[in-house]
């Protein structure tokens, strides 16, 4: 189903007032920039669903061919995006954790990178368009950037961003 449709991406928590889950969700929150929770449930559902796969894929008989193609194809995906490492195997994935896919954001490589001081303000300028992954201008942040995109995440060569000398650039640059 694509995207804007009455479907949710994401499942909320089944206990809502958890006070150790709060201050963690809070936590991971400021480290990364988000602007809300539900960025954050989307991020865990998604690992949910590479588990889920992972533990489908691990429960099948391994010598068949339709199931190595398809966990061969299942991890390839993984790597490209850089969530898993070119030496992890299928049960690397059960002990993913959230953190590892708020990494591959867009404004988590923006940051990273030092193109922003913080966090929000990488998530400022994807939004505002000053960020191009190689030609193509990203405004949102959660775009999941993959490794070979990594270096072509730069400021946009017609923003203002792109002198050094700006006031907004990160210390360092």
């Amino acid at each position: 189903m694509p995207l804007g449709t009455d479907t949710k991406q994401y499942e909320t928590p089944n206990h809502p007032y958890q006070g150790e889950r709060i201050s963690t969700e809070h936590s991971l929150l400021d480290r990364y920039g988000l602007s809300n929770k539900e960025e954050l449930w989307r991020a865990q559902s998604q690992l949910r669903s590479y588990r889920r796969e992972a533990r489908d894929l691990l429960g099948q008989p391994q010598d068949d061919e339709v199931v190595q193609r398809r966990s061969e194809e299942f991890l390839g995906r993984l790597k490209r995006v850089g969530i898993l490492d070119e030496a992890d195997e299928l049960g690397d994935i059960l002990s993913l954790e959230v953190e590892d896919v708020l990494e591959r954001r867009l404004q988590t490589v923006v940051y990273r990178k030092g193109l922003a001081n913080t966090p929000q303000q990488a998530r400022q300028f994807i939004i505002h368009g000053h960020v191009v992954v190689g030609e193509q201008r990203h405004r949102v942040p959660s775009y999941v950037v993959d490794v070979d995109e990594e270096d072509l995440v730069a400021f946009d060569e017609t923003s203002p961003l792109a002198d050094d000398l700006h006031p907004e650039r990160a210390e360092g640059q």
